[in-house]
């Protein structure tokens, strides 16, 4: 029964409203005479879609309230259209209750009541009412399952999805263009392309919207060159290109990976977009440029954006972000055009967006632009986005290169702390900047939040490890990586097989890179190395070898560098052929090589001739070479520490008094030695010269246990430190205070079982009083003693080294024996060998 009487009898009572309220004109109706008595029920209805168009609920309820008093007892049209009233202004809650009120309902009252759920966010309601039209309704039409296909692409039901498909063909609407457009979205939302390609094909009718729909499709999941192909079928088939397509295609081509074949695609689409009259259009215009702008096209992007007229802030966002993309990869010119072009933004007045200040940030980061940073950090305050995970990461990464952490830390106790990499940064930031305890304490606080890490965070942590010599952290945050399955992925072992390089594991590092999934340059670089400066030599250039064969392009022979390999020899590459003349007693050649490489006002390469000169006991060639490194760096306290004891060894005592002179006339002070172990989860230091620290005791009482014992065996061995009397306070507070590592030792023979090898860290390399020491004690304590200087590892066993006791070179070849070096550098160079059986310096500084 129809509820209430028919609409025809409706009373002639007014519906008084402001007399300001604007005459809006509903669509194909003329509006109605506010003010005059509503003698007819398209009063109501004209007022309702005007509600509903403006999204009104306060017109919306006064009209429902006046039907309600007047006693209209609308019917079910202007019920349909109260409804959609109601969805519009997203009051669901009246709306459902009128639904439930309404004594008819037809196909159109189930759609209006689903598509307000679906455009309120209520998915799962919106499929609900589906399934109760399905059972109330006999037949539905093509709103009913476009809007279910819509829900559950929402809610990521493919399933569901499918079984509507279904119903689609069993009621002959899947041929229609309407839902076959429905259907490629629903889709292409999943990637599942060959559905895709399959609706398309066998639909009957297709529009426009069909086609660009397809493209959209491929470019979603990421095929761009056949959206390229799509795209001229288009053309040919004389379908009309909308905006929405092309700026999606646009976007789409900045990634293709071929660099020809992507040219020529942008060329192609740009002439597409001016044909088609496009190409003034604001999306497709900041599609064009961003294109432009990621792929080094700069004036291309230039001129794109001139064009555009009142560009937004998207438009500027493509520039700026296209100014600061180029910066990083040719000259500083254009981040600094970035910059200026914020600043022509600001001057139109136009609001910034998180993304503005995300790539000027950038900008000011790869400027070292402090000032300027500090400048849009107020602008970033003064728009409320200090917040946002993106531009406080960014603001963190800006002070921690700067050195400046306590701001660093403020802008990340700013943000959400939501997304994962803002954590990145700031464990990034403490780790580059030395604070690997605070990285690794921040690393925990992720974990107690119950948030997962991944692969990148992991090697920041392990970064930090490695540098402060955490190794059983080290190995708990493995032990990490392997639950999350990132043991195996390249950027995670890469910095595990480091890390265990680092801290003298050499087998867990050649164990985690054999169980590698995918090697790049670095995995083998890294695993090279770690042979290398643990004195492997012979196992370095065999995976140096097995490197070649499996063609990764990252070599260490200097002249296939530049002529297979079209790599460009820096400083370092130098200075390991440097090291290999040295090492072979060539100092001269040396010289000469230097010279002619054209890095020869680079210290680097002359130190490492200086240290030859030690080795090989050339002093006057050593002095004259270190009068030239002082000259070149006269605030470096090694130059000064090698000439002086070069003037000792020489005899020119004045000269000697003179370098240390000029040292303090300078203000140039060496470097505090400090020595650390650790032992359990406490790392342990040892300062250089200061006998106040703990354990002291225990220490020189170990100490003058073993070195009576290597006197009664050995003699003096020629070791300052074996010529006083132990019990001498001398001895305790002067001599032994001033080789840490020695302290360290020792602390670690006392705490240490036996089964576990001594390992020890230091800032300083290793003297060769210390290194003499120390291959006595690995005898006499039948220990393993690995002792990592800023250079090298040495692996002390039964009274020998690695490093072949030539422990003071400073380049990348170093732990490789004389005679290996000799041949890799006879094969590079022609240079004939020199006998074996030289006698090096005993006095190694």
């Amino acid at each position: 029964m129809r509820w209430g009487p028919p609409e025809r009898d409706l009373g002639a009572r007014r519906l008084s409203l402001p007399a300001q309220t604007p005459r809006l004109r509903a669509p194909n109706h003329s509006p109605p005479r506010l003010g005059l008595p509503l003698r007819h029920p398209s009063a109501y209805r004209h007022l309702l879609q005007l509600a509903a168009g403006t999204q009104s609920l306060i017109l919306c309820r006064l009209l429902h309230s006046h039907m309600v008093r007047a006693g209209y007892k609308p019917g079910l049209f202007t019920h349909n259209i109260l409804l959609n009233a109601y969805c519009r202004c997203c009051d669901m809650a009246t709306a459902h209750q009128l639904f439930d009120r309404m004594p008819l309902r037809d196909t159109v009252s189930w759609n209006i009541l689903s598509a307000g759920f679906s455009r309120a966010g209520y998915s799962g309601a919106a499929l609900g009412v589906f399934r109760e039209a399905r059972s109330a309704v006999a037949l539905l039409d093509r709103f009913s399952y476009v809007g279910a296909l819509s829900a559950c692409a929402d809610l990521g039901y493919v399933k569901v999805g499918r079984a509507v498909h279904g119903m689609v063909v069993v009621n002959g609407l899947a041929r229609r263009a309407f839902i076959t457009n429905s259907l490629i979205d629903f889709y292409s939302n999943f990637g599942v392309i060959n559905k895709v390609r399959l609706v398309f094909d066998g639909a009957e009718e297709l529009d426009e919207v069909s086609w660009n729909s397809l493209l959209t499709a491929y470019v979603r999941i990421g095929w761009p060159e056949v959206a390229a192909n799509i795209l001229v079928w288009m053309h040919r088939s004389g379908v009309k290109l909308n905006s929405f397509a092309l700026s999606a295609i646009l976007k789409a081509c900045t990634d293709m990976k071929d660099s020809q074949d992507s040219e020529d695609v942008r060329r192609m689409l740009h002439g597409c977009v001016t044909k088609v009259g496009l190409d003034l259009d604001l999306f497709v215009g900041s599609a064009m440029l961003d294109v432009y702008a990621k792929n080094g096209g700069l004036e291309e992007a230039i001129k794109v954006f001139e064009c555009i007229p009142n560009p937004s802030v998207v438009v500027f966002n493509a520039m700026i972000a296209g100014f600061s993309r180029l910066g990083t990869e040719s000259c500083g010119k254009y981040r600094v055009e970035a910059l200026r072009l914020f600043r022509k933004m600001l001057r139109r007045h136009i609001k910034p967006s998180k993304f503005t200040f995300k790539s000027v940030l950038e900008a000011c980061i790869s400027l070292g632009a402090l000032k300027c940073g500090r400048q849009i950090h107020a602008h970033v305050i003064m728009n409320n986005l200090q917040n946002d995970d993106f531009i406080g990461s960014a603001l963190v990464t800006l002070y921690s290169t700067s050195h400046l952490m306590i701001e660093s830390f403020r802008c990340f106790e700013m943000t959400s702390k939501q997304e994962i990499f803002t954590w990145d940064c700031m464990i990034s930031a403490y780790t580059y900047n030395g604070h690997f305890e605070k990285a690794v304490s921040l690393f925990k606080e992720l974990l107690y939040l119950s948030k997962e890490p991944h692969q990148f965070t992991l090697s920041c942590v392990i970064n930090a490890c490695s540098n402060s010599g955490m190794l059983r952290v080290g190995e708990q945050i493995h032990g990490c990586s392997m639950k999350l399955g990132y043991d195996k992925f390249t950027v995670c072992g890469n910095s595990i097989v480091e890390m265990y390089t680092k801290l003298g594991e050499l087998d867990a590092s050649i164990k985690t890179f054999q169980d590698l999934g995918s090697l790049d340059s670095f995995s083998w670089s890294a695993m090279i190395s770690s042979y290398g400066i643990h004195g492997n030599a012979g196992d370095a250039l065999m995976l140096f070898e097995k490197m070649k064969e499996c063609r990764t392009h990252r070599l260490r022979y200097y002249e296939s560098m530049s002529m297979e390999y079209g790599l460009s020899p820096n400083s370092r590459h130098c200075a390991c052929l440097v090291d290999l003349l040295g090492r072979a007693g060539r100092i001269v050649d040396a010289e000469d090589f230097i010279s002619k490489s054209g890095y020869a006002t680079d210290p680097l390469l002359w130190r490492v001739i200086m240290r030859a000169c030690l080795f090989y006991g050339e002093t006057e060639q050593g002095i004259h070479v270190g009068e030239r490194l002082m000259m070149m760096e006269p605030f470096s306290s090694s130059s000064y520490i090698l000439l002086y004891n070069m003037y000792l060894d020489a005899g020119k005592v004045s000269l000697a008094m003179r370098t240390r002179g000029l040292m303090r006339e300078r203000g140039v002070n060496k470097e505090t030695g400090t020595s650390w172990i650790e032992i359990g989860a406490s790392v342990y230091s040892f300062m250089s010269n200061n006998s106040q620290q703990p354990h002291m005791d225990i220490i020189y009482g170990k100490l003058e246990e073993i070195m009576i014992h290597i006197r009664q065996k050995m003699g003096d061995a020629g070791l300052k430190i074996l010529k006083l009397e132990y019990q001498s306070e001398m001895w305790k507070k002067s001599l032994v205070n001033s080789h840490g590592e020695l302290l360290a030792l020792a602390f670690g023979l006392c705490k240490l079982p036996k089964s576990v090898p001594i390992r020890v860290m230091k800032n300083q390399r290793v003297c060769g009083d210390c290194h003499t020491t120390m291959k006595l004690f690995s005898e006499l304590e039948r220990r393993d003693i690995v002792v990592r200087d800023p250079v090298r590892f040495h692996h002390f066993s039964w009274g020998s080294c690695t490093c072949g006791d030539y422990c003071i070179v400073e380049n990348l070849f170093i732990g490789f024996k004389s005679r290996e070096l000799i041949k890799l550098f006879e094969a590079i160079h022609g240079f004939p060998q020199i006998k074996d059986g030289y006698n090096p310096a005993t006095r190694i500084a």
